[in-house]
């Protein structure tokens, strides 16, 4: 199979869902009231588009920063509450001048960071469950975002607000570029997604050997003979006794368990006895 049949067949199911988009979208322009009334134009499509993108942006920030917490097998259920306090937020102090409104930026970028903070804290040190710990702190987050805001109104700096949910040359919705640009920026970055992010590193005993398994056939396996858990098993770790050696089949397991990102605690506490 030559490389681009390869790529196509890699990404099947994002392609699928990308055209399945498409033709949503499309018969979404068509009943639109605005282009119902004025026709296929550049102009009226443009508006409609960029409505649209405004929307959809920020929901594509929440479900990107949801599932860099569920691809570490974990949960919060607060992200959505951080959006609407940083957002609360940034209706009172992204104004004024530019020194001002940079200022603004700056703070809501640091309360996000904060909210997250307190969240990965409670988890990890308070020993709680994501679930519970994040429904708590999304009623406090909230709570905080009504009194900033009890009813509904504000604004931020009009050249802000005109820079990011513009359009670019009369066409494009800036909104989309800066998904584009955060996607590229935090997004790839962090997923990777080819043998070339598998940092050597991370494990530089020699001993340790690296395996990309890009179609995860081994989490698969281990969710449907070992954990028993729906979907992929991202993390696992299996124990062996100091003097175990490998053949066709690997000595006695001393230990087991996963997930281990943002368990080390747990971990440890299962594995110290054993070390004895």
């Amino acid at each position: 199979m030559s490389d681009w049949r390869y790529r196509l067949a890699e990404q099947r199911g994002t392609l699928l869902a990308f055209g399945i988009f498409v033709v949503m979208f499309l018969i979404y322009l068509v009943n639109h009231p605005a282009i119902a009334g004025q026709g296929f134009t550049v102009n009226s499509v443009a508006n409609v588009a960029n409505t649209a993108a405004n929307k959809a942006v920020l929901l594509a920030f929440v479900a990107m920063a949801q599932t860099l917490v569920v691809i570490t097998a974990g949960i919060d259920l607060s992200v959505g509450m951080i959006f609407v306090l940083t957002n609360c937020l940034a209706s009172w102090i992204v104004v004024g001048g530019a020194l001002e409104t940079m200022l603004g930026v700056i703070a809501v970028l640091v309360t996000g960071i904060a909210c997250g903070a307190v969240n990965g804290a409670i988890v990890i040190w308070g020993r709680l469950q994501p679930i519970v710990a994040t429904i708590a702190t999304g009623a406090v987050y909230f709570g905080l975002a009504l009194l900033l805001r009890p009813f509904p109104g504000g604004s931020v700096s009009e050249g802000l607000a005109d820079a990011l949910t513009g359009r670019i040359f009369g066409v494009v919705p800036a909104s989309l570029v800066t998904l584009l640009v955060v996607v590229l920026v935090v997004w790839v970055p962090f997923l990777g997604g080819s043998r070339g992010a598998i940092n050597p590193s991370v494990f530089p005993d020699s001993r340790v050997t690296s395996l990309w398994d890009q179609d995860a056939v081994s989490s698969q396996w281990f969710s449907r003979h070992v954990t028993g858990q729906p979907g992929p098993t991202w993390d696992y770790y299996l124990l062996f006794a100091p003097r175990a050696r490998w053949g066709a089949v690997p000595g006695p397991i001393v230990s087991q368990g996963g997930p281990v990102i943002g368990q080390s605690g747990q971990l440890l506490a299962a594995i110290r006895p054993l070390l004895r």
